[in-house]
């Protein structure tokens, strides 16, 4: 069966055979088989109703696919053509259901996370080899910022999930709370006020400050409670990163202020971490996610594995 495409663009949806995989199955065997009777005990169906099909499935197309004597079987030169588009419509079908059978049992596919930093540094690294063993065929892509790039990133369609500060969420987004975080100071081990318990906002004050930028929600907060006691911080130096805020402050530049996933960044660094006292900063963590988008398996897996796994990454 040859195709005109110059015919097919004008071809209305009405004009495309109306056949089934089943149809097309049936055609194929015959021919593999070359016979009616053979191909009727591979398919496990009557000869009758095999015939029945055969004359259906010609009918619809207007063409003759077998020639059939008393004899023998032939295919004819429409029913070669027709059978060679029927098994790769068939094979398509077959790779296409596999691929989507691998998709639905988390096999294969993406998984986009956007994640505030101090939670991707502590939290997401054994979650995320945990769930990578159990799907190697999954892709994970992790992005980290702040809390604003956080909702953008999942507002936008670019990550299926995303971890962040859920105090306040943007109406079109749904969240899941996963637990609270509370802040620390970090200090140089040698620091003068390293063997303090704790620290206030007030004495934050009369120090230097390695900070987030303007735009990160917890530069904002931190800022916030500030003003509401009218005091003003001493931001000295300002970074992006986690692991350059613990190398300022190692180097002597200053100190900082920094939420509790933070920490094992700090201790690393061989930084002192000191609870904040008076008052007690601490922030919702949860997850964020579009209202009116479904997860993909994968993204849905993943999220399973979070919230599963969430207390003993902590």
């Amino acid at each position: 069966m040859r195709i005109n495409y110059s015919k097919g663009l004008a071809m209305n949806r009405t004009a495309i055979p109306d056949l089934s995989s089943r149809e097309l199955q049936a055609i194929c065997t015959i021919a593999e088989c070359g016979s009616f009777m053979a191909a009727s005990l591979t398919l496990e169906v009557s000869q009758p109703a095999l015939t029945r099909t055969v004359q259906r499935v010609e009918q619809a197309l207007g063409l003759e696919l077998f020639r059939r004597t008393t004899r023998r079987m032939e295919i004819t030169p429409a029913g070669e053509e027709f059978i060679a588009l029927a098994n790769r419509v068939l094979n398509d079908l077959r790779i296409s259901y596999e691929s989507m059978r691998e998709v639905s049992d988390e096999q294969r596919g993406q998984v986009i996370v956007s994640s505030v930093m101090s939670v991707a540094y502590a939290h997401l690294p054994a979650i995320v080899s945990k769930y990578h063993a159990a799907r190697p065929g999954v892709e994970i892509e992790l992005r980290e910022g702040v809390h604003g790039t956080v909702l953008e990133d999942v507002r936008s369609g670019v990550a299926d999930l995303g971890i962040t500060y859920t105090d306040e969420v943007p109406s079109e987004l749904a969240s899941i709370p996963l637990s609270s975080e509370a802040f620390h100071v970090v200090v140089p081990r040698k620091h003068p006020l390293a063997k303090k318990a704790g620290f206030t906002l007030g004495e934050l004050t009369e120090f230097a400050l390695v900070s987030l930028p303007r735009e990160a929600q917890t530069r904002r907060f931190i800022d916030g409670l500030a003003s509401a006691a009218g005091l003003t911080l001493q931001h000295a130096v300002t970074v992006r990163q986690f692991a350059t805020i613990m190398q300022c402050v190692q180097a002597g530049v200053g100190i900082a202020l920094v939420p509790g996933g933070a920490i094992p960044s700090a201790l690393s660094a061989g930084l002192v971490s000191l609870p904040m006292t008076e008052p007690a900063v601490t922030r919702a963590l949860g997850v964020v996610m579009l209202r009116d988008r479904g997860l993909t398996p994968s993204a849905q897996g993943f999220l399973s594995q979070l919230q599963g796994d969430w207390s003993s990454s902590r």
